[in-house]
């Protein structure tokens, strides 16, 4: 269970983007979380993904409460969550190759020895050919380049996936085609899944249920 209590969070204590928020995803559920621009979602996301520290209340992820956050989160509780942004190139270092770029969690906890073969499965399922690998972000397309970043975030077998409109800068073919990777990587693994977006429709298609950006406040609070 991954649950948000009571959340109040943003970049300035004085002024915060989200206030007294709380919702719960059950293990292997799908929730889409539907609001406008600018209300508030995606610094929700963030907090729920060990992020972005609130100004008040708790992530707790499985019963145990979360410790820390970023890097300074423990590696059990940073390594269950995959991240897929908005924008992949704010999210990707553009010094990489696509290769180095899925293989980068690995690498860094670590598993170095895994990346390749480990890299060449990820592309794979996510639709990158060998010949794309080889080239840096400002070398693909938008699209070539999320389908590696969703790769990255299943690097690790995250157990929680936490996609911030991930598909809002897509066609409508990537879109599906990225939405499907990640229903039949949670088929597998029983993963579950925030959805964070505006478009109802694909919530809808996508998600166990959806939450209204309105509906959140106060909901959901032992």
């Amino acid at each position: 269970m991954l649950e948000l209590r009571d959340i109040t969070a943003g970049y300035d204590r004085r002024s915060p983007v989200v206030r007294g928020v709380s919702l719960r995803v059950a293990d292997g559920e799908a929730v889409g979380l539907l609001g406008p621009s600018g209300c508030g979602k995606s610094t929700l996301a963030r907090v729920a993904a060990l992020l972005h520290r609130p100004d008040a209340g708790r992530v707790v992820l499985d019963g145990e409460v979360a410790r820390g956050w970023r890097h300074c989160a423990p590696r059990a509780q940073r390594t269950a969550y995959g991240v897929i942004f908005q924008q992949p190139r704010l999210s990707a270092d553009p010094r990489l190759r696509l290769a180095d770029l899925i293989a980068e969690p690995l690498r860094a906890t670590g598993r170095g020895r895994e990346a390749v073969p480990r890299t060449g499965e990820l592309a794979h399922r996510v639709g990158l050919g060998d010949d794309l690998l080889t080239r840096r972000p400002h070398e693909v397309s938008d699209g070539q380049l999320q389908r590696a970043c969703l790769a990255r975030a299943l690097a690790l077998r995250p157990r929680w996936l936490v996609c911030d409109e991930m598909t809002a800068m897509l066609d409508a073919s990537t879109t599906a085609a990225l939405v499907h990777v990640v229903e039949e990587y949670r088929r597998e693994s029983g993963a579950g899944l925030l959805a964070v977006g505006h478009d109802r429709a694909l919530l809808t298609r996508w998600c166990d249920r959806t939450v209204g950006w309105a509906e959140l406040s106060g909901a959901d609070t032992d």
